[in-house]
């Protein structure tokens, strides 16, 4: 495929996030040596695989943060959408519970970019760091697809790449058949490191080693819009369902893995030897601008400033 008729990939960047557990808005953090946030890093990186365009998935109340962060950075560099996960953004036919305030879920915000997303895309969340290596990886998968607008796919990682130092850890760990195809994605919870350096995972009250070498899922994910078609079917039976649990969300592993059930859509295995690290405590801040410095200051793979 040449240049002039090869596909750019679209990047959804999943931003609406409320920062609770954090303690503030995470997605403007400045983590990098020269002020950068994880985004910029996330954006930069997709931009040097080829990727074409971005897309925001945000609240409007936070677009304010947003502009002013981004607005002199990448925004003015790249093609970017913004588009808002709003609590009353749902299909026809389904409106607002009154006790609703949590956010419908991942696969909800990957929904609201509908409207702007023609093209294959991969989607992120905004606080994790996936490395070039994955957008790399994903990209040259999309630039490969044979006409199959049902086959999607996944990078993954090494599970000793995505432990923590301060404590446990949940994972999806994927089982993947002979052929590198997604059977399933076993989530699993307090996942860490015991006294002798193994890895524990406990199931049903007990405890189990897994291996270093563990491919398991970080909710990184290449799609074909055909999945937006998909995702509001469920979503509609999610609603019918479950609308008045106010913590019900409708996650995105839970959607491939019943695609994958009812053998609607395959899901390619793909694997990353990078080191994934992301904030979702507050104490996690350190860590990640040690990481940064080490990659920016040390070992020279990003300028600084990034922009």
């Amino acid at each position: 495929m040449n240049e002039l008729t090869k596909v750019r990939p679209t990047l959804i960047i999943l931003a609406a996030g409320m920062g609770s557990r954090y303690g503030g808005l995470k997605q403007v953090d400045k983590l990098g040596p020269s002020g950068e946030t994880i985004i910029d890093y996330s954006v930069f990186d997709a931009m040097r695989a080829g990727f074409g365009k971005v897309v925001l998935v945000i609240r409007k109340s936070i677009e304010k943060d947003f502009l002013e962060a981004y607005g002199k950075g990448f925004l003015s560099k790249v093609p970017y959408e913004i588009v808002y996960q709003e609590l009353d953004k749902l299909p026809k036919g389904f409106t607002l519970p009154a006790e609703r305030s949590k956010p419908w879920g991942t696969a909800h915000a990957i929904w609201v970019a509908r409207d702007v997303v023609n093209e294959p895309f991969v989607v992120i969340n905004a606080d994790d760091f996936y490395g070039l290596e994955a957008y790399q990886t994903l990209a040259d998968f999309i630039d490969k697809q044979t006409g199959d607008a049902n086959e999607y796919a996944m990078c993954s990682y090494k599970l000793e790449n995505t432990l923590s130092e301060h404590g446990t850890v949940s994972r999806g760990v994927c089982i993947v058949n002979e052929d590198g195809m997604l059977e399933a994605v076993d989530e699993q919870v307090k996942i860490g490191y015991d006294d002798a350096g193994n890895i524990l995972s406990e199931v049903s009250g007990q405890s189990i080693e897994l291996q270093p070498d563990t491919m398991v899922s970080m909710n990184i994910w290449a799609f074909n819009p055909s999945v937006f078609a998909f995702i509001e079917a469920y979503l509609c039976e999610f609603l019918a369902h479950d609308a008045a649990n106010p913590k019900a969300e409708l996650f995105t592993p839970r959607l491939v893995d019943r695609l994958i059930q009812e053998r609607k859509a395959k899901v390619k295995v793909l694997t990353s030897s990078a080191h994934w690290f992301g904030v979702t405590y507050a104490e996690d801040k350190k860590a990640v601008m040690e990481n940064l410095q080490e990659l920016v200051l040390i070992q020279k793979k990003y300028p600084t400033p990034l922009w």
